[in-house]
């Protein structure tokens, strides 16, 4: 058992039942009354963000998580499967555990965490960047880099991300994973 004092971000506890992450923390010591610890906590299984207050102290149950190194190898229907990269088992996630599903290309290298009591996998990451080719888009016109205009491009994976004007069909770009948009060209 540990207490508030060891809170840290990405921290796995139980709360009521449920394995939440805690995306951020902060201790407070007013004036008056017991400190408390004022906390966001990520449902692991739902993915809500919720608010939650602890009094300084209270004892919480730490839960022991693994991230583990696998491989995307292929979906089928809505089910994803993964390689370990090094034992070579092979398991499978559902694609509500995945954090940006329609960035998951064949080959690409995520992480996977694992409840480490119960061996079942919590959810799968891919990395913050992915680098991905465009596959359509409208035609740029020369000289369209003075405005922040956006257009739609499909990528290889077939999600749609908003682009500037002057990215080409053919072209490499890097995509922010966690908010789905597109960061820069990649150099080839």
């Amino acid at each position: 058992m540990a207490t508030t004092a060891d809170f840290r971000n990405g921290m796995v506890i139980e709360h009521n039942g449920e394995l939440c992450a805690i995306v951020e923390f902060q201790h407070v010591k007013p004036g008056k009354g017991g400190a408390f610890v004022r906390t966001k906590l990520k449902n692991i299984t739902s993915g809500k963000v919720l608010q939650h207050t602890f009094n300084a102290g209270v004892k919480i149950n730490v839960q022991r998580v693994e991230r583990r190194p696998y491989q995307f190898l292929y979906k089928e229907s809505d089910t994803y499967h993964f390689m370990n990269m090094e034992t070579f088992e092979q398991t499978f996630v559902n694609e509500n555990t995945i954090n940006a599903p329609q960035f998951l290309k064949e080959s690409q290298q995520v992480d996977i965490v694992f409840h480490a009591d119960t061996e079942t996998p919590l959810f799968c990451e891919l990395p913050a960047y992915v680098d991905l080719e465009i596959t359509y888009t409208e035609p740029g016109v020369k000289g369209d880099t003075a405005t922040n205009t956006l257009k739609e491009a499909t990528v290889e994976t077939g999600a749609m991300v908003k682009v500037p004007l002057f990215i080409e069909q053919g072209e490499k770009i890097k995509v922010d994973t966690r908010t789905g948009e597109y960061s820069e060209r990649v150099k080839q």
